[in-house]
Order: C-alpha cells, then sequence, then structure tokens
C-alpha cells in the first residue's frame, strides 16, 4: 500500500464517517498486506485510531497491541496511544506503567514523546508531562514541526504550573 492509496481510502471514509467499517478494513487489509510504502504496524495503529473515534478503545487497545508485536516501522511508539487509550478506559495505573516502559527502554523518539506529554496533560499529571515534552524538545531537531510542537506544548504545561520562561521557552519566541 502507497501512501496515496492510504489517503484515498481514508478520504472516502471520513465522508462516508463510519469509522468502525474504515477500521475494519484496515484490519482486513493487514491480514493480507505484503508490502509496500506503510508498514502493517502502522496501518494498524490508524486502525487503532479509527476503533477510539468509532467509541471502541478496547478493539483499537488490540489493533495497538498487534503494531507493538508486529514490530515494523512506526512514527509513534504504538505503546504511547496504547497509555492514552489505557487512560481513556480509566486504567490510569495501567497507563503510567505503560509509559514507564517506554522510558525505560531508552530511544524514545519526539513524536512519542509529544504524544506521552499530551496524554499526560489530558489526565491531570502536569509535572510528568513537563518531564516528557521537555526532553522531547531536547531531543528533537531544531526547527522542526516536532520541535515547535513539544515547544509549545512544554510553554503550555509551564503557564500552568506556574513556572517562569527559560531558555526553552525563549526557542519558541525564536521560532516565530
Amino acid at each position: 500500500m502507497t501512501h496515496e492509496q492510504l489517503d484515498r481510502l481514508l478520504e472516502r471514509a471520513l465522508l462516508a464517517d463510519d469509522h468502525g467499517d474504515l477500521a475494519r478494513r484496515l484490519e482486513a487489509l493487514v491480514e493480507a498486506y505484503v508490502s509496500g510504502d506503510i508498514s502493517r504496524a502502522e496501518i494498524l495503529m490508524i486502525a487503532a485510531e479509527e476503533w477510539r473515534q468509532a467509541g471502541q478503545p478496547a478493539r483499537a487497545l488490540d489493533c495497538l497491541q498487534r503494531a507493538v508485536d508486529d514490530g515494523g516501522e512506526v512514527s509513534i511508539d504504538p505503546r504511547a496511544e496504547i497509555a492514552d487509550t489505557l487512560f481513556e478506559l480509566e486504567q490510569a495505573d495501567e497507563g503510567r506503567e505503560v509509559i514507564e516502559a517506554i522510558r525505560a527502554d531508552g530511544g524514545v523518539t519526539p513524536a512519542t514523546a509529544l504524544t506521552v506529554a499530551e496524554t499526560l496533560v489530558a489526565y491531570g499529571d502536569l509535572r510528568e508531562a513537563h518531564r516528557w515534552a521537555t526532553e522531547g524538545a531536547q531531543g528533537a531537531a531544531r526547527g522542526s514541526g516536532e520541535h515547535t510542537a513539544l515547544l509549545r506544548t512544554r510553554y503550555r504545561i509551564r503557564v500552568d504550573l506556574g513556572l517562569p520562561e527559560d531558555e526553552l521557552d525563549a526557542l519558541l519566541d525564536a521560532s516565530h
């Protein structure tokens, strides 16, 4: 599957406003998938998001775990999405355990750090969200979209925590 084919599939499904149908189609695609521009794991992550949009987080968790098991190339560690889904299911302790496993394994990408930080903000753990956003911003390529997004998220967290501006905040000011 190419990115263009996936985009067309997503566009048709969005027009039909049937996230469950799209999730089913993506899962069926994965079963028969051999190769293409997009990994099986990435397709499973998209299917998981569609299941979440369809109000079926348990099915999303299944897709996300399959993405982890598949081990294919993904833009965000599927475990970050697993943690977010666990929080959504009011299983915060399990979500935090997954987040700690991500940290313990190391090699966190900026996109994964941003996802974790946003999850933690959404569920009220601002101090830990600040830590993730700071580490992600420090590891991101300056001027990249991820770097800017992490700096913005971090700044909002710092304002909510009542923290003064610092040198990383100044980078956000410089990027405007």
